[in-house]
């Protein structure tokens, strides 16, 4: 039995391969709470989150994070395999939120926290930091929210043609 949309995988492993590799970098090369300005308004930086977004639920066991991302990773692969394979965005969106799931999994399974690094600020005020993984589910997000007003749009399209 073959997967609808399988072949869109291949970015979930890349995005997948790109969060580990820049999370063990920054593991390795920055002490914690270290902090290199790259940019005036962007730093690169070592932060641990035991938390989701934003430190959210930090005190709740990881092991429960890693049992809802691998069901939403379940689900997602579901929702591929179900999905028609002529709407490469709703694809693409859900191929993006699993390599976020999954990249963010792994290292609450191997270290207990999430290594994040990217941090954005103006004017004293800083964005919490974030890494490829978040930025993978916010785009795959945004994705799926742009695929349902180019539906509505097409309907509503097609209903006044009627």
């Amino acid at each position: 039995m073959r997967i609808r949309n399988a072949h869109w995988l291949w970015l979930s492993a890349a995005l997948i391969l790109l969060d580990q590799i820049s999370k063990q970098l920054i593991h390795r090369q920055f002490d914690l709470y270290e902090s290199v300005a790259v940019l005036p308004v962007f730093n690169i930086v070592h932060r641990r989150n035991t938390g989701v977004a934003f430190s959210m639920f930090s005190d709740s066991p990881q092991l429960f994070f890693v049992g809802l991302a691998l069901a939403v990773s379940v689900g997602i692969l579901i929702w591929l395999r179900r999905h028609p394979s002529d709407q490469p965005l709703v694809a693409v969106a859900l191929c993006l939120i699993l390599a976020g799931a999954i990249g963010n999994a792994i290292d609450r399974a191997l270290r207990g926290y999430v290594v994040d690094f990217l941090d954005f600020h103006w004017a004293g005020w800083h964005f919490p930091a974030f890494n490829v993984a978040d930025t993978a589910i916010t785009i795959g997000a945004g994705l799926m929210i742009l695929d349902a007003i180019l539906d509505w749009r097409r309907s509503r399209a097609a209903g006044s043609t009627s």
